[in-house]
């Protein structure tokens, strides 16, 4: 190491130790006679009112502590296996403590992390201030899934340096990329000088971070995993974080527009919301993992292991100000993403509509329902407000004007929204009857029905959807297959959310009067209901399983609620009377298998095909190489593939521009509208749905 390069390095390690503060649960005084209650609450109410017959019993209790064990250290980066058994002797008292008034684990928790945290800092800064062998064949297992808890500080520091070797070369690469791009070349010692600085910059923030835990937040999180252990969607939710659930940056919060939650240690993009900043620049997307958050011609900071809420304070600001956001995509590629600022722009989260044409010249409709969407509080104040329904409604009518011969219902990436629309909107395309069925934690079902028995729409209708499509989706495309109304073409299988929850407010369930002197005592997110099928079969967990199923990039995630810990399980209840329409189950395997035919030749498919598997063999290669050549060569490989995909869908574009409407010609650069229909064009999902259309009309099964 140059005398240069050692000052640099000490010098960064002096400001890294020295300006980390003590330990917040040091500090912090809680009041435990609240927590307590809050405990004795969860355990009195939670069985009272979850939809599941569930208990607080020793089950429940290691399903608990599994979940405040990941939540404490998933990466496991701190603990030793000697603090997790320790740890473990609790699990089956956790039961007994809330029942009794007396939350211990939380506080035994704190105390071993932070001293770990303690030591682990030291040892990130004596091995940053060495020399990598970046030559030498040694490997580092990315997934923690199949890493155990190492058994000394020995094994954990070797695990640190295995880290702090992977980010330094990925740094390195990451400059040695940017400078492709600027006519001002850097030495390479100069690089890896840069690349370790920037480590220990990128530590130092996350050191600190993780200092800044108090004792409460370790309580709020014990809460929460004993919530979780109901299932995925129940949460308990503490005073200061109740916004903080299930975020969403739309316009108001002058941010990038994407709903993001915490799993596992990271921060997950769940979706990307309409007409915002991140859809418009358009490489962030669903299951992506932010790693990094940077301010434009700023040092990117770590996000790993960071609470949702500090993480979101970092990602929004001001409009027009850039934000850069290192991403790491489900195939397993990193890239950094530039999104400049924004409000929401309103009218792209509405349902849109366009004309599309086939070979032949036939015209068929399209319409986009992102989400379904209903002002309820205007509405409840005398206002008249704008909702999915009534715009879902008018699109169709719109395109029946124009003559189409069949319709495609977009629903990917359609997380849900209201019920009431759910409803109403299947209702457009059948003549009356049941939709779905709701059942309560009492066994007590309710059947909400189409009431209106006009037909708005009675032709040809073929529904996409995705991974992404859940819950309110789900309930409009198992009806209208149940129906044999339409054809569902898609992805293996849609979300699988198929229950229904409600916000409590736990200051309003003191269980005492003599109670009622604590502060806020927070909230909890409770499954309290969970929709049917009209022929008995649950949305839940399994999801709708498509007609026609197509190739996906996203077919080797695992996402979607069969995978999330403690998901409640498919089952079923008895059917409600209906009758079918014109498409059944020989017609559906007729659809199937000209499809299947076309695959063999479609050249968009088989690239996702080809890259899906490609993707499902990165992901499942989580042992990776720390050398630096077979880094390099595989982040090659990575861009290579990127590259492809997206060389090819400007060739499809190109190929297929004719084939649908185009807007007027335009003087300045593409707007809104142009952006949404060269999107439309490059996509061979709504390709093959018009292929699909053709085939129903020429077996005249509408």
């Amino acid at each position: 190491m140059t005398t240069i390069k050692r000052f640099a390095i000490v010098l960064l390690l002096y400001l890294f130790v020295s300006t980390l503060p003590a330990l917040a649960i040091d500090k912090v005084e809680i009041d435990e006679e609240r927590n307590d209650l809050i405990g004795y609450m969860l355990y009195k109410q939670l069985p009272s009112i979850h939809f599941s017959d569930k208990e607080v019993n020793d089950s429940l209790a290691r399903a608990a502590f599994d979940l405040y064990l990941q939540q404490l250290d998933y990466q496991k980066r701190f603990l030793l296996q000697e603090d997790v058994e320790r740890l473990r002797q609790y699990t089956l008292k956790i039961d007994d403590n809330l029942k009794g008034g007396s939350t211990v684990l939380p506080e035994v928790g704190a105390r071993i992390l932070s001293q770990r945290i303690a030591q682990v800092e030291e040892i990130v800064a004596e091995i940053i201030a060495g020399d990598f062998d970046t030559g030498k064949e040694e490997y580092y297992e990315t997934d923690p899934e199949k890493l155990d808890y190492v058994g000394s500080l020995e094994e954990l520091r070797q695990r640190w340096r295995k880290i702090l070797k992977v980010q330094v070369i990925s740094r390195y690469l990451d400059l040695l990329e940017e400078q492709k791009n600027t006519e001002e070349k850097k030495a390479d010692k100069d690089l890896w000088l840069e690349a370790e600085e920037k480590v220990i910059s990128r530590n130092s923030d996350f050191f600190t971070r993780l200092k800044q835990e108090t004792l409460q937040d370790h309580f709020d999180r014990f809460y929460n995993a004993v919530t979780r252990a109901f299932d995925p969607h129940t949460n308990y939710m503490p005073p200061a974080k109740k916004e903080d659930f299930d975020i969403h940056m739309r316009g108001s919060l002058e941010g990038i527009g994407a709903l993001l939650r915490e799993e596992g240690g990271y921060i997950k993009v769940v979706r990307i919301i309409p007409g915002s900043a991140s859809a418009k620049e358009g490489r962030l997307g669903a299951e992506d993992i932010i790693l990094a958050v940077a301010e434009k011609d700023t040092d990117p900071v770590e996000v790993t292991d960071m609470r949702l809420r500090e993480a979101v304070r970092l990602i929004r600001g001001p409009k027009g100000t850039e934000v850069q956001l290192t991403v790491k995509k489900p195939d397993g590629t990193t890239l950094v993403i530039p999104i400049t600022r924004d409000m929401v722009q309103i009218e792209e989260t509405f349902v849109k509509s366009s004309i599309l044409h086939a070979e032949d010249g036939t015209e068929y409709g399209y319409i986009m329902v992102p989400s379904f969407y209903r002002d309820f509080e205007t509405t409840r104040n005398g206002g008249i407000a704008r909702n999915s329904t009534d715009d879902t409604r008018k699109a169709v009518l719109d395109l029946k004007k124009k003559g189409v011969e069949g319709v495609i219902l977009d629903l990917r990436d359609n997380g849900g929204g209201s019920l009431v629309d759910a409803v109403d909107i299947t209702g457009l395309f059948l003549k009356s009857g049941p939709v779905v069925q709701v059942k309560n934690s009492f066994g007590t079902r309710k059947v909400l029905n189409d009431e209106d028995e006009e037909f708005v729409y009675n032709g040809p209708l073929v529904v996409l959807v995705n991974l992404f499509s859940a819950s309110a989706s789900e309930i409009l495309a198992a009806a209208l297959q149940d129906y044999g109304r339409a054809v569902i073409i898609g992805g293996k299988h849609t979300h699988g959310k198929g229950t229904v929850q409600t916000i409590i407010d736990m200051n309003d369930n003191i269980p005492l009067l003599n109670l009622q002197r604590y502060d806020d005592l927070g909230a909890l997110k409770v499954t309290i209901q969970k929709f049917y099928r009209i022929n008995g079969g649950s949305t839940q967990y399994r999801g709708v399983e498509p007609d026609i199923v197509l190739p996906s990039l996203y077919d080797h995630l695992k996402t979607g609620e069969q995978y999330l810990d403690y998901s409640l399980p498919w089952d079923k209840v008895s059917p409600v009377p209906y009758f079918s329409y014109g498409i059944s189950d020989s017609d559906v395997e007729i659809l199937r298998s000209q499809s299947a035919k076309r695959l063999e030749h479609e050249e968009g498919l088989q690239i996702i095909a080809e890259e899906a598997l490609k993707s499902k063999e990165r992901i499942e290669k989580t042992r990776i190489s720390l050398k630096l050549a077979d880094m390099k060569k595989e982040r090659n490989a990575s861009n290579e593939a990127r590259d492809k995909v997206g060389a090819h869908y400007r060739k499809y574009q190109e190929e297929q521009i004719d084939n649908f409407d185009t807007p007027e010609e335009s003087q300045g650069p593409m707007d809104d509208k142009q952006k949404w229909l060269e999107e439309l064009r490059e996509d061979p999902y709504i390709n093959e749905s018009i292929r699909t259309l053709e085939d129903i009309l020429e077996k005249d099964l509408a």
